[in-house]
């Protein structure tokens, strides 16, 4: 039976297929040298606890964000005291954004911008770096050790940072001796349920677990450390203890309250 992560896959490839014929390597190279210098992801992870806060339209562990607090998250981003980076989702057909959204977010917002996405090939971290973004997300349940490697070469070639993503033991053994910045999710991209799909919807997420917070001991000492998905304000002194910075998406685009108020709770918490 295919995993949510298989069926994402696959339509990440037929995608890009699309993209490489409408906008050629040779066109991504000529904008990337074109695109703003890029700004220190690493260095904004160095300080005190803070989040990498999220941007997207919709999720396949959940569906819809609240489109206000969609609209909201730049400005409110962008005035946070804790937000240290910002995160744009750029899988259309699975997360409702794509990489020019990313491109227009990263003029507004003063943080470094990280473009998270299901990385395959070496032309979507040209591409990403065309686009404006500074740091990428390298997904060790995605990459075997030698495309890790590779794959984080070329993205320090380009002057970007990578985050890298694991979700257990054997993935923490495929890192790449020298990676800066590692995250754990604790959402179970290999589950076969738990996930409304590309175009369902539910109130809670049941593609959770947050035991994997656990395996943050194994993870290079050098690292900067995140915490990825399913934290809410209640569990920053739990995180923060071992962690440099937090994960943040679907709790602040779903609050029904706003995402400013639900920030603000965020902020007490870590101020």
């Amino acid at each position: 039976m295919k995993t949510v992560l298989d069926t994402i896959l696959e339509d990440v490839r037929e995608a890009l297929s699309g993209d490489k014929l409408r906008r050629p390597l040779a066109d991504i190279r000529r904008m990337g040298e074109d695109a703003p210098p890029p700004r220190d992801f690493f260095g904004a992870l160095t300080g005190s606890f803070g989040l990498i806060a999220e941007i997207k339209e919709r999720s396949p562990s959940v569906g819809p964000m609240r489109a206000e607090n969609v609209r909201e998250a730049v400005s409110a981003y962008s005035e946070s005291p804790i937000v240290r980076a910002v995160s744009v989702l750029t899988n259309e057909r699975h997360f409702g954004m794509n990489v020019g959204r990313l491109a227009a977010i990263r003029k507004c917002v003063p943080q470094p911008v990280l473009r998270k996405d299901f990385f395959i090939e070496e032309y979507q971290i040209r591409e990403a770096r065309a686009f404006g973004a500074d740091a990428v997300l390298l997904m060790a349940n995605v990459l075997d050790a030698s495309r890790l490697a590779g794959f984080y070469d070329l993205t320090r070639e380009l002057g970007m940072e990578a985050l890298f993503e694991v979700h257990g033991s054997e993935e923490i053994s495929r890192l790449p001796a020298g990676a800066r910045v590692v995250g754990i999710n604790s959402r179970k991209f290999q589950a076969t349920e738990g996930f409304v799909g590309a175009d369902g919807s539910s109130a809670k997420d049941f593609s959770l677990d947050l035991g994997a917070f656990g395996l943050v001991d194994k993870l290079p000492e050098a690292a900067r450390k995140v915490a990825e998905s399913g934290l809410s304000p209640s569990m920053v002194d739990t995180v923060r203890e071992k962690f440099h910075a937090a994960l943040v998406g679907t709790s602040l685009l779903r609050d029904p309250r706003g995402i400013r108020t639900c920030l603000e709770e965020f902020e007490q918490a870590v101020l």
